[in-house]
């Protein structure tokens, strides 16, 4: 079977970029030269870029989302919450999802302050049309209180352990 057959399979295919990347015009190439020429969707490849890399290179990450965006490719912010976020960045990032820290979710259960953060991101996401995904969803009482504040997606040990593509 081939890859764009086994991406079929799935809702998305996520990448995770370095911060260099966002500002390489080489990879960005080679990202279009890839897509164009594979038979995987555009919509079905989430390319997720750090918070902290993003804002580093604001423009860099503005001209690479906006060349991928046009072939369909989705967006990740990734870590959100964890470095020197501000919500205005997010009026400025045409990202598809935010990835909430899961070093507010682990403990969101116990920590009210958690749960507030986990909340506002997530209200703010979904006033400006923006999905969410939760980090380290490690057991049912973390998913059950993230299902609870109407996150869209959950990731961690807790839903699923990391295995190789062929596994799956």
């Amino acid at each position: 079977m081939s890859l764009g057959a086994k991406i079929d399979d799935f809702q998305y295919c996520t990448i995770n970029l370095s911060g260099n990347s966002l500002d390489d015009q080489g990879f960005l190439d080679f990202a279009l030269s890839q897509i164009t020429r594979s038979n995987i969707a555009g919509h079905k490849i989430c390319f997720e870029i750090t918070e902290t890399a993003a804002i580093s290179n604001l423009s860099g990450t503005i001209k690479f989302i906006r060349e991928l965006s046009q072939h369909g490719c989705l967006f990740a912010l990734d870590d959100f919450g964890s470095g020197v976020s501000s919500f205005g960045y997010l009026k400025n990032l045409d990202v598809d999802f935010i990835k909430i820290d899961g070093s507010f979710v682990k403990d969101l259960v116990s920590d009210p302050i958690d749960y507030a953060m986990v909340k506002s991101i997530n209200d703010i996401a979904q006033v400006m049309g923006k999905k969410t995904v939760a980090e380290y969803v490690e057991n049912d009482g973390i998913l059950a209180a993230l299902y609870d504040i109407g996150v869209d997606y959950a990731q961690g040990y807790g839903i699923g352990l990391p295995c190789p593509l062929n596994e799956i």
